[in-house]
């Protein structure tokens, strides 16, 4: 005697519950770092470095350095700390191949890719700040009354370039060579996110005459980039690790 139809195996995950297994990825990956403190240091330690060399370069007694100088030297610094953090995004998981017990949950994959996405943009934050007042202090440039627009401005970039990078990391998971693939592949793409972020930040910080109409441009249009890349990434990230 039958006692009706047989339960399904599997529930459609809600929202919420997306989300939420998403951001239990993101915690653990932080909580992780958290004890180790590995990836953030040599993050924070090359963006640093970055800035102190181009201020040798680039700050001449008793003059102001230019804006875009400024605007740019951030970028720069951002990407390239950025990278550090991208090349170490499944390191964890590819020791003893961990990634394959990660897949084996009934974690959604895109889940996955938005707790590593989450993850990487916090850890690229915290580096942001310390470089952002490492630079307004060695350019003397004017961000005290921007600083809510800049900080807009890195948060949009951040997470494009972290959308597009949490992709390639995944796909370059055991390749060898993994870090020089990574840059070469990533750069191409993430020119627009570098573009519109120095343009913003140089008419942000201008000190003779800001320019917050085409910096809002430039905000929207990051955001724009952001939509896409992170569209992309979360419809591309199944068949990326399925094929691994």
């Amino acid at each position: 005697m039958s006692d009706g139809p047989a339960p399904a195996l599997t529930a459609p995950l809600r929202p919420a519950g997306f989300f939420r297994q998403a951001l239990r990825i993101a915690a653990k990956d932080l909580a992780i770092e958290w004890r180790s403190r590995e990836v953030l240091a040599t993050m924070t330690f090359l963006a640093v470095v970055v800035v102190l060399i181009f201020s040798f370069a680039f700050v001449l007694e008793g003059s102001r350095t230019p804006a875009p100088v400024v605007a740019g030297i951030i970028w720069i610094a951002l990407v390239v700390s950025g990278t550090v953090g991208l090349g170490r995004t499944f390191d964890r998981e590819r020791d003893g191949e961990a990634i394959r017990s990660l897949l084996l949950t009934p974690t959604p994959r895109a889940a996955i890719y938005l707790g590593k996405l989450v993850a990487t943009v916090a850890l690229m934050a915290i580096t942001e700040t310390a470089l952002t007042a490492l630079s307004g202090l060695l350019f003397s440039a004017s961000m005290g009354a921007v600083l809510g627009r800049v900080a807009l401005l890195l948060i949009l970039g951040t997470i494009g370039f972290a959308a597009a990078g949490c992709i390639f990391s995944a796909a370059l998971l055991r390749a060898r060579g993994r870090d020089a693939l990574l840059a070469t592949l990533l750069y191409p793409i993430i020119v627009p996110i570098v573009i519109a972020g120095a343009r913003g930040t140089t008419q942000l910080i201008d000190p003779i005459a800001p320019d917050f109409d085409g910096a809002r441009f430039w905000t929207q249009f990051l955001f724009a980039l952001d939509v896409l890349f992170v569209t992309a990434g979360l419809w591309a990230f199944e068949p990326i690790v399925s094929g691994d």
